[in-house]
């Protein structure tokens, strides 16, 4: 106790000694203290349980000696921040001097705290600075939370997943920085090989004038080719009219002839009109020529009204020949004061296939694919001048020279590396179909056609089946050039129905058969078959229900099987049904089922029952078997078994499931 009261009583001193003495003093107290502490007599800070009742003792003792501390008065109380500054430079000096633990510098501050009674936040800014670098120690006796070794394993393997998803980005980077490189350098490869701004702009200036050249000259010769044009055009349409008003002449002045015949009982001394008699018996001379003509080919099965086409007169043909002829010639001589380049396709095509070659890239955005079919329309016209697809020697648009030019243009194999997949230049030749071609065909099939011949149906269909299948037309203008060719060959066949004509006499008139009156309307009823048969070869490319509703509806009902029911039963009536039949389309019976045949065909598999149960009648198995075929043919089925079973014809049915 002794050495806290020196303590205390010693402190208020230290602040008016110089530095020197300070210090000399400080060691002194030290020395005291340390001596106090060998004696035990201090106040320890660790307390033990058997020490209960001495830290009581000593803390009733504390108690009274610090209200007597507080009563007393060591030192003038501090009045300015300078002073506390000074006291705070001491205590950091005394602690610098002599290491010490933890308890002694709580203890020494809690005696100075005590004496000097400083304000708490100076007290606490004093103790702060000690304090700070004291370091926080482990304490090895603290548990820590338990480790799972799953835990582990799912946090190293979210890591690795994230750095293989960082590695995998790195190296796609990777290949697109080094492809790029390479584009790069092929890029700068090219352009060093490629030739320099003055030869392109060389070139660019070469094709610019051969182009407006070129299109100088096509202005001017586009109206002497229209003209031709026209020309060979109207002079086919001439032709045509030509033999039209013929045919309808000789069927009008044979019909006057019959009619004639009719009101004067079959006289033909009677006839008062030799002008009518006079051009009949022309007809049935023309008639004689041609049958000869086809005995001696080896045509024997030939119906008279079959005739594949009319004979234009001699004086006639001549004319025509010669018109062509110089039409033909003109064409010839069209281009006499033009140089090759500018008139030869084969010639543009070079210069335009240069041009992609070597420049792709401003070939590809001139658009020249749309360009070339318009800039070629004049030249491929002037070749088509003499093209007629309903003629025999007509050559097929592959083998024609303007189409296998272009053809070699677009297939070409470009050396460039810049071609494209799917290059424009590929439809082309689609377009020029559509351009040129399809309204030239319109043109024939309009102003030329004749539906009544064979053998130009048959040339005709075959045209437009080759440039339908071998050509896809997806854009909308190539289906509406598609669509006005067909619109007008259905226009053409249904003014050709309507022109039909089998008069109709009585019984005793065509009772004979080689009477003027059975011939006529049998060269009729087979020029109406031949119509038939020529309508239903567009079977394919007109729709079906079109064609069903002229060629049946409308022919077969109308006409041939009125003619049909009126012909004495026999085998002149299953020769005409057997035609008749062969020209129905094999394709449209492959849907029919339950034994039954077309709506449209019921009215004539009727008239072939009626046929079958005649010849039952009269004993002519083998015509039977005929017409049972034609009901097979036609898919009659239910009426072939039903006539087959009530006949007791069991040998027949055999046929039923051919």
């Amino acid at each position: 106790m002794m050495s806290l009261i020196l303590l205390k009583a010693k402190i208020p001193v230290v602040q008016h000694l110089n530095t020197l003495q300070r210090t000399d003093f400080i060691k002194t107290v030290r020395r005291k203290r340390l001596l106090a502490r060998a004696e035990c007599n201090y106040i320890s800070l660790n307390v033990s349980d058997g020490d209960s009742v001495q830290q009581k003792e000593i803390s009733d003792e504390g108690s009274e000696n610090e209200s007597d501390y507080e009563r007393l008065t060591f030192a003038p109380k501090l009045r300015g921040p300078r002073q506390i500054e000074y006291t705070a430079s001491v205590n950091n000096a005394l602690s610098e001097e002599i290491p010490k633990d933890e308890t002694q510098n709580k203890w020494e501050e809690q005696q100075i705290k005590r004496a000097l009674k400083f304000p708490q936040d100076v007290y606490t800014a004093g103790s702060l600075c000690r304090t700070q670098h004291t370091k926080a120690k482990f304490d090895p006796l603290v548990s820590l939370p338990p480790i799972h070794v799953e835990v582990i394993k799912k946090r190293l393997t979210r890591r690795l997943t994230s750095l293989q998803d960082i590695h995998f980005s790195h190296q796609r980077e990777y290949a697109k920085y080094i492809k790029d490189i390479e584009d790069s350098k092929s890029t700068i490869q090219e352009l060093e090989k490629s030739s320099d701004a003055t030869s392109n702009y060389k070139f660019y200036r070469t094709m610019n004038t051969y182009i407006g050249n070129l299109l100088n000259c096509l202005n001017e010769k586009i109206c002497r080719i229209n003209e031709l044009e026209s020309e060979m055009h109207s002079l086919l349409k001439q032709r045509a009219e030509i033999l039209l008003k013929q045919r309808q002449e000789e069927l009008r002045n044979e019909s006057s002839f019959i009619q004639l015949l009719t009101r004067n009982g079959n006289s033909k001394e009677s006839m008062q009109d030799d002008d009518k008699q006079k051009l009949s018996e022309d007809c049935e001379v023309q008639r004689g020529h041609r049958r000869r003509k086809r005995e001696c080919s080896g045509e024997f099965d030939h119906h008279e009204g079959m005739s594949s086409d009319d004979e234009i007169p001699l004086t006639a043909m001549a004319e025509f020949q010669k018109k062509k002829d110089s039409i033909l010639q003109d064409r010839e001589n069209l281009f006499d004061d033009v140089h090759t380049d500018y008139c030869s396709l084969r010639s543009i095509l070079l210069k335009f296939q240069h041009w992609k070659e070597n420049f792709p890239d401003s070939y590809y955005d001139a658009y020249v694919s749309l360009c070339l079919p318009k800039l070629l329309n004049p030249l491929i016209r002037v070749q088509l001048i003499d093209w007629n697809p309903l003629e025999e020697d007509c050559m097929n648009l592959k083998e024609m020279v303007w189409f296998r030019y272009i053809e070699d243009f677009v297939h070409a194999k470009s050396i460039s590396r810049f071609q494209r997949p799917d290059d424009p230049d590929e439809n082309i030749v689609a377009k020029i179909i559509d351009k040129i071609i399809f309204p030239k065909i319109t043109g024939f099939v309009d102003h030329v056609w004749d539906p009544l011949s064979a053998s130009q149906t048959q040339r005709l269909v075959q045209v437009c089946k080759n440039v339908f299948e071998e050509y896809s037309f997806s854009e909308t203008d190539s289906r509406k050039a598609k669509q006005d060719l067909l619109s007008v060959v259905i226009s053409r066949m249904k003014k050709s129905v309507e022109d039909v004509f089998i008069p109709l006499y009585p019984k005793s008139s065509v009772e004979d058969r080689t009477s003027p009156h059975a011939k006529f309307q049998d060269r009729q009823f087979w020029s109406t078959v031949k119509l038939l048969s020529n309508i239903l070869l567009w079977d394919g490319i007109i729709p079906e229900d079109t064609l069903q509703e002229l060629g049946l509806n409308k022919l077969l009902n109308r006409y041939l099987l009125l003619i049909l029911i009126n012909t004495p039963s026999g085998l002149e009536n299953v020769e005409k049904c057997k035609k008749v039949v062969e020209c129905l389309p094999e394709r449209w019976f492959r849907e029919c089922e339950d034994g039954a045949s077309l709506p449209q065909l019921s009215n004539f598999s009727q008239h072939l029952l009626v046929l079958a149960r005649t010849f039952y009648k009269d004993n002519y198995s083998n015509e039977i078997k005929n017409v049972i075929l034609l009901l097979v043919k036609v898919k009659s089925l239910r009426i072939a078994d039903d006539f087959l079973e009530e006949h007791k014809m069991e040998h027949l049915k055999s046929i039923l499931s051919k």
